[in-house]
């Protein structure tokens, strides 16, 4: 009999686990869907629906006749140096606030940590202003400069994971001559990979959809990004070409697919590192 309930209740928590993975994954498979659909399918058939014959004149069109080519260039751009520079940059902070002694250490990090409470929102006016007088306004250094240094998020994590490598290492590796560098370079960097991971594939995808910011620091095709030109093809053409609007949408879906395919192992490992500690 326990065997019979425990059968039952594994199999009730599969179910939900199935049907909370589908509620999540439907809006995705639907925006694929659609934009593998004709025109006149789009409007004539429900959403779920297959797309009986698939067309991929939608993505054609999308690449080429409202240039999102050169958006996706923009985004893919932005979004490789901004999650570069936070995963080197948060990695140089965050062991200098786990590792190194220097007076007020823990009141700069948790005052820096403290920042996570405000708002975007309050930051976007002085942030643009202070662009706009450096002159990057419609720039890519405009698009990176705020971010590429690293986030309080990115510092925290990073540190955290530093302080659970035990410090004998980096005794051992001073008393063999390392120096500073050497010991973060060689040993807790090394020790670090999933999280560095994790840091890089969360640093990509926010930089990826972020629609905010570009919205507001760029004002030209020549650096907008995916998200904005999405926007900007929503506005322009949604009433009478959604086929377009749902391709597009699809095209900047892909490439984060990819992504987290690629980064699957290490967020695993990276949450079971975390789970032991």
């Amino acid at each position: 009999m326990s065997s019979l309930s425990t059968a039952v209740r594994r199999t009730t928590l599969y179910g939900i686990l199935v049907a909370g993975a589908l509620l999540s994954v439907a809006p995705y498979l639907l925006t694929l869907n659609g934009a593998l659909k004709r025109p006149s399918d789009l409007l004539s058939t429900d959403a779920w629906a297959p797309a009986h014959p698939a067309t991929f004149a939608n993505f054609s069109a999308v690449w080429g006749q409202y240039g999102m080519s050169s958006f996706l260039l923009h985004t893919l751009i932005v979004a490789v140096v901004v999650t570069a520079g936070q995963v080197v940059f948060s990695s140089l902070a965050a062991y200098a606030l786990a590792r190194m002694e220097f007076p007020g250490r823990d009141w700069l990090f948790w005052g820096y940590l403290a920042t996570m409470m405000v708002p975007q929102m309050i930051t976007l006016v002085p942030l643009f202003l202070m662009m706009r007088e450096l002159g990057l306004v419609d720039t890519y250094a405009g698009l990176i400069l705020p971010t590429v240094f690293g986030t309080p998020y990115g510092v925290f994590l990073v540190r955290q994971h530093f302080r659970t490598i035990p410090k004998d290492l980096e005794a051992a590796a001073r008393i063999d001559g390392a120096n500073t560098w050497t010991i973060l370079v060689r040993i807790m960097l090394p020790l670090s990979r999933p999280i560095l991971a994790t840091l890089a594939i969360i640093t990509f995808v926010n930089t990826w959809n972020n629609l905010i910011w570009p919205l507001i620091i760029t004002n030209s095709d020549r650096t907008r990004v995916i998200t904005v030109g999405i926007s900007a093809l929503q506005g322009e053409h949604v009433s009478d070409l959604p086929h377009i609007v749902l391709a597009g949408a699809a095209l900047a879906l892909l490439p984060l697919i990819a992504v987290f395919l690629l980064f699957q192992r290490h967020i695993v490992r990276s949450i079971a590192l975390t789970g032991l500690k």
